[in-house]
């Protein structure tokens, strides 16, 4: 092999690879993919070979790369070759790599000189080199040949920008020595993709292919048209060469020979030649890989950070010692029981700031879900005044009753009282399953036990349904007690008085007004109080004024106002809550949204040109959440009081008399069902709170303990799984690998050096994309590109404070790849040479 700069950065590569993979992960190092760009023929492809060491590319003259081939190296044991295309074979003779590449060349292209842009990938694993990306480019060709379509020059400059374009491509910009370098397409190219030239290298090939007496040394010594890191010519091998099978080692031997012989180019031989490009490409990705090292040395102590705790734990860990389960056993329950209590009673550690759970969910089943529930149950007014009518009927029986008797007044209370058991044992389900979520959440710290954390949960949720069955008998029980007596004594209660009065008024009004008390009767709300805040989306906003619009709304006992952000200083619309309900609206097949709307009862806009205001949540519980708001600011579902102003004479026939009392009877059980519903709403959370909640949370303090240890085992329970040994196995294996890795990070860090960016140089030689190249170098030169041996122009030199006819590149001599030159005329002024004697030629 014949990369031995390549070859020294292996070391260190292969350094930063073991750190990462002896902590099973990658070490994503992106080194740099490198490009070679240059016209047809100009040795791109001997450059290429050079960085692998072997001959497998086609030769010949004219367009012999007629298709990217994208080559990767990946560092391996052995050395074999393998193409994408014949996934599976491997090949180990690189003559048949090279063969493979034309014929799959050919099958896309054809055999008349086509071009396509597919790349052939070609992958090479070898012990000598690194995992690197090199990418042989069409040479740029202005003229079609054969099959080449007209535009062939502007598809090849496509295909390669493709690749340059990418920031962690650098450019080998070749140019031959026998060609004009100011009409070189490659740095055009890369000039107008790196305008800093901070990825570019220029390669100068086919130097000893030069016409006698002339030379690249204006070139090389980066004075004629510099770029900011310099030239480096190389000596590739002739065809001759390679048809002989000449080594590459002996070709990289001879071309030393070459540079230390020629007087042009002996004082800087160091500087020239394959292996001098070879480790500027090293110096490159050692900068690359050092600047990526505070980045890896950053995440890698982060997570050394991380698990210093959790390793600590596991250090000197012996997991069949019988007195650490039983101290670990006692660890366990206790904290379960500590977590219980805190996710029920609320704590400041360990917030959820996602959703609500715990005792959060359970207030708020209370004080929202409840009693919505309540207000939520089927009540239709027209089949409740038609049951009033027919038990006074059926009461006064084969007579014609003067007086509204209470029996009748009784028989419907109970029969609306009986209708509470249902929201009443819905809210004990809701409650329960809470409960249950919150053992779950709690048992997730005892995963490291599965036995453990199966018993339990089983023993904790056995006894939360034990007492499941006990809440909903006692609640149950509350009901039944409110029907054993109907106490019409009740501070509260209107009386018959007060409820015959209301009927003898006009139906309409006064069913309202009577539903108002039995409002405030039921949920009193202060009038300025800030019921809740939050954004929703009005829905039914036409497309041609903005469409649906999120905003943030303020509900108060009084309006329901919202603002353009949460920040609530532009107000966009204050609605009052006067005559307003609230319905459910179906959600829309395209919509992923839960919809529910506003509308007024005298059927008036209620915004703008709307009768409705459709509001949109994320989920269903949102929108249940937000009409129990409303329920407590008195906006009241549709369904609920739908009918309240409906007359009786729309319901059925009935004489005025008969009217009168179902009216003061329908009052009356309005009034009575706000105390019950009242009553039933304090209780509700007392009695759950008693014979669920508390009950459970002194179960798990006294009782868990003594029921784990009558269960079985206690060895059994407290044994690991198998993916809590692989856990700490790998802890404690991880925390070991990252302080290894520090170590080695720190080695590279103090064992590398950064090879500092060359200064800028002025390259307005060539113009950016579109732009006109600059005049010739100098006035011959048409000539070859031997600009330091072309004769001088007419007239008098200029002064060396002037710029030359060269421009301001002659006054670069100071550019650090710019070497002295003894007994030389000032840069600024070319001149000619004569041929080479002892006492023109430059120090070895």
């Amino acid at each position: 092999m014949g990369n031995r700069g390549m070859e020294d950065l292996i070391p260190l590569v292969n350094k930063l690879q073991d750190a990462f993979s002896s902590i099973g992960q990658a070490c994503n190092l992106d080194l740099p993919q490198i490009a070679v760009v240059g016209g047809q023929s100009a040795g791109k492809s001997s450059v290429l070979e050079n960085f692998v060491g072997r001959d497998f590319l086609p030769r010949g003259s004219g367009i012999v790369t007629r298709r990217p081939l994208v080559l990767q190296l990946i560092s391996a044991t052995a050395e074999w070759a393998e193409f994408l295309h014949c996934k599976g074979k491997k090949f180990t003779d690189f003559d048949e790599v090279r063969q493979e590449i034309e014929g799959e060349t050919d099958r896309v292209t054809g055999a008349n000189k086509g071009i396509s842009p597919v790349p052939i990938n070609l992958r090479v694993y070898s012990p000598h080199v690194l995992n690197l990306t090199l990418i042989d480019l069409p040479g740029i060709t202005k003229v079609p040949v054969g099959d080449q379509p007209a535009d062939i020059e502007q598809q090849i400059r496509d295909m390669i920008m493709q690749f340059i374009t990418r920031e962690s491509c650098l450019i080998l910009a070749v140019t031959p020595a026998n060609c004009d370098l100011a009409n070189s397409d490659a740095l055009k190219l890369a000039k107008d993709v790196d305008p800093q030239g901070l990825r570019t290298i220029g390669v100068i090939t086919k130097l000893d292919l030069m016409d006698e007496g002339t030379d690249a040394r204006e070139i090389l010594e980066n004075k004629l048209l510099p770029l900011r890191r310099g030239y480096i010519g190389v000596v590739n091998r002739s065809q001759k060469d390679i048809d002989g099978k000449k080594d590459i080692k002996a070709a990289m031997e001879a071309e030393r020979k070459f540079f230390l012989s020629h007087s042009s180019y002996r004082h800087m031989a160091e500087k020239m030649g394959t292996p001098r490009l070879q480790r500027v490409l090293n110096e490159q990705l050692t900068n690359h890989i050092r600047d990526t090292l505070p980045a890896f040395r950053s995440k890698l102590q982060s997570q050394l950070l991380a698990l210093d705790k959790e390793a600590e734990e596991y250090r000197g860990y012996r997991p069949d010692d019988p007195s650490r389960k039983t101290k670990q056993l006692l660890q366990m329950v206790q904290q379960f029981s500590v977590d219980f209590e805190k996710r029920i009673e609320g704590s400041g550690d360990q917030v959820d700031t996602v959703e609500l759970s715990g005792g959060a969910k359970i207030n708020r089943i209370f004080h929202e879900r409840f009693p919505f529930e309540l207000v939520k149950m089927e009540c239709d007014e027209k089949e409740m005044r038609r049951e009033i009518s027919y038990a006074i009927k059926n009461i006064h029986g084969i007579r014609t009753g003067l007086f509204t008797p209470d029996m009748a007044f009784e028989a419907i209370v109970k029969k609306q009282v009986v209708k509470l058991k249902g929201p009443c044992v819905k809210c004990v389900d809701m409650v329960i399953q809470e409960l249950i979520n919150t053992v779950r959440q709690c048992s997730n710290k005892l995963e490291s036990f599965p036995m453990l954390r199966e018993e339990t949960e089983r023993i904790v949720t056995c006894h939360i349904r034990d007492r499941e069955s006990r809440a909903k008998d006692q609640v149950l029980l509350l009901i039944d007690i409110q029907l054993s007596y109907i106490n019409t004594n009740h501070e509260d209660f209107i009386g018959f008085a007060n409820a015959q009065q209301r009927s003898s008024q006009a139906n309409k009004s006064q069913s309202s007004a009577g539903n108002q008390v039995t409002i405030s009767d039921f949920l009193t709300v202060p009038f300025t109080q800030v019921i809740r805040k939050g954004w929703l989306t009005i829905n039914n906003i036409s497309i041609m004024k903005g469409g649906a619009k999120e905003y943030w709304f303020v509900l108060t006992a009084e309006s329901f106002s919202w603002f353009k952000d949460d920040e609530e200083k532009e107000k966009k619309y204050m609605l009052p809550l006067d005559n307003l309900k609230v319905r459910d609206v179906e959600k829309s097949f395209m919509s992923s949204k839960h919809i529910f709307c506003i509308f007024n009862t005298e059927s008036r806009n209620v915004y703008k040109d709307n009768r409705t205001l459709e509001l949109a949540c994320d989920s269903q519980e949102d929108v249940e959440s937000w009409k129990s708001s409303l329920l407590r600011a008195g906006v009241y579902p549709e369904k609920v009081f739908a009918s309240e102003t409906t007359t009786a004479t729309e319901n059925f026939s009935m004489d005025p008399q008969l009217e009168r009392k179902v009216e003061t009877i329908r009052n009356l059980v309005d009034s009575y069902m706000a105390i019950v519903n009242k009553c039933i709403r304090d209780l509700m959370p007392k009695a759950i709170m008693h014979l669920m909640i508390n009950n459970v949370k002194d179960f798990i303090n006294a009782e868990l303990l003594a029921q784990l240890y009558s269960a079985g085992d206690q060895n059994a329970l407290m044994d690991e799984s198998q993916e809590q040994a692989q856990r700490r196995d790998e802890v404690l294996r991880t925390h070991q690998a990252l302080k290894e890795a520090l170590v080695i990070i720190g080695d590279i860090s103090t064992s590398t050096i950064t090879v500092p960016m060359p200064p800028p140089v002025d390259s307005s030689w060539v113009e950016g994309a579109g732009g006109r190249r600059s005049p010739p170098a100098s006035p011959t030169s048409s000539r070859r590109m031997s600009s330091g041996q072309r004769p001088a122009p007419r007239g008098a030199p200029p002064p060396p404070n002037r710029p030359g006819p060269l421009g301001p590149f002659n006054n670069s001599a100071d550019s650090p790849q710019a070497p002295s030159r003894p007994n030389r005329a000032p840069p600024s002024i070319p001149s000619r040479r004569p041929p080479p004697s002892p006492t023109r030629q430059a120090p070895p």
